[in-house]
C-alpha cells in the first residue's frame, strides 16, 4: 500500500493497495476485506469510490465503520471488499486498487497520525498498518491498539 495524496490536510483519502495471494491455492475475492483506519476530523457522512481495478471499479465495495472505542490514530475504519463477481484470485497472482474516501460536506481530513497512513511511501510496500482478512480472520497486517 501507500498513499496516491501524502499532504498533511487533504479533501480526499486516497489509498492505493496492491493485493497479493502468497498462498498455494486461489482464493474468492469475496471473502478479502481490507481495511484502512484514520481519525474522521468531524463527524460527517461519507462516501467510498473506487476508481479502478482489474476486478472492476463495480466490483470493490467500501464501508465506514465507526470503531466503538478509538484507537491512537483511528476512530474509523475504511473497510474495503468484494463483490462475488470480481471472481477469485490465483495463488501469486495480484491486483491493484485505486480509491477514494471523501465527506459528503468535502471537509477535509488531516492524515497525520492516522494509522494507515504512509507519509513517505510513493511505492507499493508492504504497510502493516493496512491489515487484510480473509473470512473475518485477520490473516496480515496489524490493527491499532
Amino acid at each position: 500500500m501507500f498513499n496516491g495524496a501524502t499532504a498533511a490536510s487533504v479533501q480526499s483519502l486516497n489509498p492505493r493497495f496492491k493485493l497479493v495471494n502468497t498462498g498455494t491455492s486461489s482464493i474468492s475475492l469475496s471473502d478479502v476485506k481490507l481495511r484502512y483506519y484514520y481519525t474522521i476530523d468531524g463527524e460527517q457522512t461519507q462516501n467510498f469510490f473506487c476508481d479502478w481495478s482489474q476486478v472492476g471499479s463495480a466490483n470493490v465495495t467500501g464501508s465506514f465503520v465507526k470503531m466503538p472505542s478509538a484507537k491512537t490514530g483511528a476512530d474509523y475504519y475504511l473497510e474495503i471488499g468484494f463483490t462475488s463477481a470480481a471472481g477469485s484470485l490465483a495463488a501469486g497472482a495480484s491486483i491493484d486498487i485505486q480509491m477514494q474516501a471523501v465527506k459528503s460536506n468535502w471537509s477535509t481530513y488531516t492524515q497525520t497520525g492516522d494509522y494507515s497512513f504512509n507519509g513517505a511511501g510513493t511505492n507499493y510496500a508492504d504497510w502493516t498498518k493496512a491489515p487484510a482478512y480473509l473470512s473475518g480472520n485477520l490473516v496480515w497486517g496489524n490493527e491499532p491498539s
